[in-house]
């Protein structure tokens, strides 16, 4: 067992056996359904566990617990910036995303399985304010789905709210799962609050299809010209592979799939070219061009689809701070 290959359902299970019966029946009393199955079965499988896999998963429990704290204290920032001094900016930055991630609200959590044309259709009525607070508990992936699916005009509009939104207070949140679980089925809720944001709709926009993506940032440079540039310098697409140093090319390289690299590269500039085979062995430059040359005229399409899987590996990449972009217009390194 390796602690980098363990599942968070692994972990949980780890901690609760260290906590012993007592803590971990008050926990798993408090979990739906779903959940509890899914822990049970991880206990249930767990062999003998190495002393320095528990020592490593209580540590990480612990952290998750202090950043709670924190939070609730003085707010994320407060919690990021206290982190950081405590465990390094890495690991801080690690903690906080999986816990902002976890704020969405669990009543919303119905719609993961919805099916983005079914979502689309009950918006047509809705508020843009409204949608856009609902967009902000989809994952980014059935985000940008159910946008794809909205009028252009209706694209924007949900894009400008949910770049421009602050927080939302836990009883707005409960009456809109109200008429959720009303329309769609039943579900618990969590008093948490949520926030939209520059980097909310950059996320989606990356994920989006490229005709929705140029509407959108057109009609939010036409209304507001800062924002649109704030949630540019937020966005990565596959042609800012350029701006990776070789390093992280090549980290980046690794994850992804020759195919997915021949394809991707039918359509894209001499640059991002020769920036992938210079960062690559001979022998594979030769591959992939063999291959880019044997597919012959390839649907435009299929080319963004595996542009998009690319910049997906990058994001995730970025997310875990094991790849660096420069010069995207800010005044700091981006780390992603």
């Amino acid at each position: 067992m390796e602690y980098d290959a363990m599942s968070p359902t692994q972990k949980a299970a780890v901690a609760l056996v260290s906590f012993g019966p007592e803590v971990s029946a008050l926990v798993l009393k408090g979990m739906n359904e779903n959940d509890l199955e899914k822990l049970t079965i991880a206990i249930a499988n767990l062999r003998d566990v190495p002393p320095e896999i528990e020592e490593k998963v209580i540590e990480e429990c612990q952290q998750i617990f202090m950043a709670r704290q924190y939070i609730s204290q003085g707010g994320i920032d407060f919690a990021s910036q206290i982190l950081e001094k405590a465990v390094g900016s890495n690991k801080a930055r690690e903690i906080m995303h999986r816990l902002e991630s976890s704020f969405k609200s669990r009543g919303f959590s119905l719609l993961k399985d919805i099916d983005p044309k079914q979502l689309s259709g009950f918006f047509q009525n809705e508020h843009p304010q409204t949608i856009a607070l609902v967009m902000t508990q989809l994952s980014s992936q059935q985000a940008a789905s159910v946008l794809s699916e909205l009028t252009p005009e209706l694209q924007a509009e949900v894009a400008l709210r949910i770049a421009t939104m602050e927080k939302i207070s836990p009883e707005i949140l409960k009456e809109i799962e109200g008429t959720l679980e009303t329309h769609f089925g039943s579900a618990g809720t969590r008093d948490l609050s949520v926030s939209g944001g520059a980097k909310a709709i950059a996320e989606i926009l990356n994920l989006i299809d490229t005709t929705a993506e140029k509407n959108i940032l057109q009609s939010l440079e036409a209304e507001d010209a800062e924002l649109a540039a704030e949630i540019k310098n937020m966005m990565f697409v596959f042609d800012d592979l350029i701006l990776l140093d070789d390093r992280s090319i090549q980290r980046v390289l690794k994850e992804v799939e020759t195919k997915d690299l021949s394809i991707a590269l039918k359509a894209t500039s001499d640059e991002v070219k020769n920036k992938i085979f210079s960062n690559v062995s001979e022998r594979v430059a030769i591959m992939i061009r063999e291959e880019m040359e044997f597919m012959g005229p390839t649907r435009l399409s299929d080319v963004e689809a595996a542009q998009g899987r690319i910049v997906e590996t990058v994001r995730r990449l970025e997310e875990e701070g094991q790849v660096i972009i420069s010069g995207r217009g800010g005044k700091e390194e981006i780390i992603v």
